[in-house]
């Protein structure tokens, strides 16, 4: 198969657009170097005193925008947009083993689901991005349904847009930025933990299947699981510390899933899974305030067997957004850290694609006025080179905007917020319709490649050859 694959590859690359070709990168190193060490006195006291809220901050209010201006934005991030789409991906072989799975699923050859991760910041949190192009992966290639979710609601804004889910007060959250914690949080990062009884999560959702990640621990807590108000089955999280998961099928359709727990004994919840039969599904794992590195947070061999439960076929890893406003990264230590975590993934998903999705514009407003945010441009470079060394492809989503500047403009169309690094819901739905473009446009490539090269194979020439050649 990895033969098949790579013969599949090499065809792909002679078909893809002039640009497309990768560069000859050096790989850095494997491990994870430290982040340089963050600057003490005034500037990081008054860092931690806004972090713990002692130092408010005024948003900014949005000016006026006439309609006619308003207008002439909107063609502008339209005509941007629409350009943007035809910005090659680099190194796009790297997508073939994904690619591949898509056409087999697609041409009927296998069935089940194909799972897509991606992992972010507030952008993949909001999951209007990531909502957008999981609604156009399943319309073109089935619904899988909504996928994973994290337990309850751990934070007050998140949201999973196929879903509706809740958490009773008494749980307490780790894994969230600018809170480190044990590192046992799973699969995106965050967990719920609670040691009393009669304190639940809930989750609504259409689905045939469901499946709960948790952490299994010495003396754990039972929780009671019900399925629109009927009561499933009492599973208990005692055990050997290591990741625990319970499966249950269930009947197509609309479900109240709940769990609710039993006893004083200790429970972590991750998340669930809510599928289908078959399809995609497209996991948000963003959290807000992320950086890349904070995965490096993250217990390693209980992320490996999430990661391998979930088995993807695509992992997305779309940061760079925080790390911007992060003066103590420079381009050689964040190429480092982001080859070292590309590293980590493709160990424990050695069979998925990986794609890098670098961060959107983002301006910064300093003495009153608004300016494109410089250290944008040195994360951008860092992820590209990370992401070739390291065989993942990338791809620039600020030059798909319309590159260096372009924030100003998707603010004045309504596209971004006032804040000039986050966006609107129509903002986010465009930026995922152009990326899926831009990913079919590599796929249609990969389709007639495979083509040209099957039909190859078949040839009375190759035939020829291939009886000669076993004669010998």
């Amino acid at each position: 198969m990895r033969t098949y694959l790579a013969a599949i590859a090499a065809a792909f690359l002679l078909s893809a657009p002039s640009g497309a070709d990768t560069p000859n990168v050096t790989s850095p190193p494997a491990t994870a170097p430290s982040k340089p060490a963050a600057s003490t006195g005034k500037k990081k006291a008054k860092k931690i005193a806004r972090r713990r809220g002692r130092i408010k901050t005024t948003a900014a209010r949005a000016p006026y925008v006439s309609p006619a201006v308003r207008a002439r934005a909107v063609a502008v991030v339209n005509d941007d947009a629409s350009q943007g789409a035809s910005i090659p991906i680099d190194d796009p072989a790297a997508l073939v083993p994904f690619f591949e799975q898509l056409f087999r699923q697609q041409s009927g050859e296998t069935g089940g689901l194909l799972h897509i991760l991606q992992y972010g910041d507030s952008h993949t949190a909001a999951d209007t991005w990531t909502g957008e192009l999981r609604t156009r992966f399943q319309s073109r290639f089935g619904d899988g349904g909504s996928g994973y979710s994290f337990a309850g609601q751990p934070w007050s804004s998140y949201r999973h847009l196929d879903l509706s889910t809740g958490s009773t007060a008494g749980w307490s959250v780790e894994g969230l930025a600018g809170h480190p914690g044990d590192g046992l949080y799973g699969l995106g990062g965050v967990s719920m933990s609670v040691s009393r009884p009669h304190e639940s999560v809930y989750l609504v959702v259409e689905c045939q299947q469901l499946e709960l990640f948790y952490l299994q621990q010495p003396g754990g807590g039972a929780v009671q699981l019900y399925d629109n108000g009927s009561p499933v089955e009492r599973i208990s999280t005692d055990g050997e510390s290591g990741p625990g998961y319970y499966r249950y099928l269930t009947t197509a359709g609309s479900h109240r899933f709940e769990l609710e727990t039993l006893d004083h004994g200790p429970v972590r919840l991750f998340g669930w899974v809510a599928e289908n039969s078959g399809g995609i599904t497209y996991d948000p794992l963003g959290i807000n305030g992320a950086q890349a590195s904070i995965v490096f947070n993250w217990d390693q061999q209980l992320l490996a067997s999430n990661i391998a439960r979930r088995n993807p076929a695509l992992i997305v890893l779309a940061y760079g957004t925080n790390e911007a406003g992060d003066r103590e990264w420079t381009p050689e230590s964040y190429r480092e850290m982001f080859s070292a975590l590309l590293q980590r993934f493709r160990r424990d998903a050695p069979t998925a694609s990986i794609l890098v999705m670098g961060p959107p514009d983002r301006y910064i407003r300093t003495h009153g006025r608004w300016s494109a945010m410089q250290n944008i441009g040195m994360i951008v470079e860092a992820q590209r080179q990370a992401a070739l060394a390291n065989q993942c492809a990338f791809l620039d989503v600020r030059e798909m905007m319309g590159g260096k500047g372009s924030m100003q403009q998707w603010v004045t169309a309504g596209m971004a917020q006032y804040d000039h690094v986050h966006f609107t819901g129509p903002g986010y739905r465009l930026l995922g319709d152009t990326i899926f473009g831009d990913l079919m446009t590599e796929y249609r490539t990969f389709v007639t490649a495979r083509q040209q090269w099957v039909a190859g194979q078949s040839s009375p020439a190759a035939t020829a050859g291939s009886n000669s050649a076993g004669s010998n």
